[in-house]
């Protein structure tokens, strides 16, 4: 049974983060379990007098299913179908609705064919990782999400959509002042368990999402100076979370930006293999500081996990290229670090954040 929120979910989708205009072309790649969602998105794009194109999935990758990666030609895996390039480079929008029957169907695929995969996609992708094109990813409330979190799917549906379904301008308003104080910034520090990390962000900007790209937002996010990256930073709290495999203990220390050094208590040769995916892998594309209030526990979903608040999260690889990144990688790996028990901020030396709760 549809839930009634699911309207509002729509429009949040279709109107404020990616404004879909008459007579454009909107390509939602969606999963089944997530028709209700999809019948109300379909129902906006159609009152917008815009075309939607629906490319269902059963897998949690929208670039082909995991039994074809897995028995796929190698060639195949390194060039994306003519047919796939063309929809992504030429929609007006794209709208992905994740709502997975098994969150870990990709960890039997090996993962150099995922990572083949990635980079085959990455040019016809490129115009989302610039925002050339609107596009927004959310997801909807299924029972293997509800799993991944611990939780019963109708506690889950409640914890989703009170993350998701927020007062957004008021939640822009309080997060700028947070921007704004890390845009005055030269260096950034982290300290917690197992970590002391430092990082430049000397005329880099951060970003508020307030309902953009991601949903639910609630972050405030940059791409920090390439090579600055100094000191080492644990993952002790939280499995980093990739192509359906748990990464767990995570450890990364940073010289000159690079990771030369990586361990990890389980998954090690998975963190590896993936670090060496090409040369980008291995420096940071994002710095990003969780800020909703309604993200109050981990659930073993990043694109809710790195928005927690009281959180800071890495990205390995791919940077924010208009926000004056310039890294580049076939991946972008969100990991992410809990410091409401005895971790803090600093800019420029100055304490702005301790024990997850903000000084300024």
């Amino acid at each position: 049974m549809a839930d009634p929120r699911d309207r509002e979910y729509a429009r949040l989708l279709v109107d404020t983060c990616v404004g879909v205009q008459p007579g454009w072309q909107v390509l939602v790649l969606a999963n089944p379990l997530g028709r209700p969602l999809v019948e109300e998105i379909s129902r906006a794009v159609a009152e917008r007098g815009a075309y939607e194109l629906l490319q269902l999935s059963f897998g949690t990758t929208f670039l082909g299913e995991p039994a074809w990666i897995q028995h796929a030609p190698k060639e195949l895996l390194e060039t994306l179908a003519p047919l796939a390039s063309r929809a992504l480079e030429e929609a007006d929008a794209i709208i992905a609705v994740v709502a997975p029957e098994n969150t870990r169907d990709s960890a039997a695929v090996d993962s150099w064919r995922l990572q083949a995969l990635q980079s085959a996609a990455r040019p016809a992708m490129q115009r989302m990782f610039t925002y050339e094109v609107p596009w927004v990813g959310c997801q909807y409330p299924t029972p293997a999400l509800a799993q991944d979190a611990g939780m019963a799917t109708s506690d889950y549906a409640e914890f989703l959509y009170s993350a998701v379904l927020r007062d957004w301008d008021a939640e822009r308003e309080r997060m700028r002042r947070y921007a704004d104080r890390f845009d005055e910034a030269e260096q950034v520090r982290i300290v917690g368990t197992g970590t002391d990390l430092t990082m430049s962000i000397a005329g880099r900007s951060m970003r508020v999402d307030a309902g953009g790209a991601n949903i639910p937002g609630g972050e405030v996010f940059c791409s920090p100076v390439e090579d600055s990256a100094e000191g080492e930073i644990t993952f002790a709290e939280f499995p980093a979370v990739l192509a359906g495999r748990d990464v767990t203990g995570v450890r990364l220390r940073f010289e000159g930006g690079k990771a030369v050094d990586a361990s990890a208590e389980v998954n090690e040769a998975f963190l590896l293999e993936t670090l060496d995916t090409d040369e980008g892998a291995r420096y940071l594309g994002e710095l990003g500081i969780g800020c909703n209030p309604g993200i109050t526990r981990h659930t073993r979903n990043t694109l809710f996990d790195e928005k927690m608040d009281g959180t800071v999260h890495l990205a390995l690889g791919n940077g924010i290229h208009d926000l004056g990144g310039t890294n580049v990688s076939a991946i972008h790996w969100d990991i992410v670090k809990d410091l409401r028990t005895g971790g803090r901020i600093e800019l420029d030396g100055d304490v702005v954040q301790r024990d997850g709760s903000w000084l300024i």
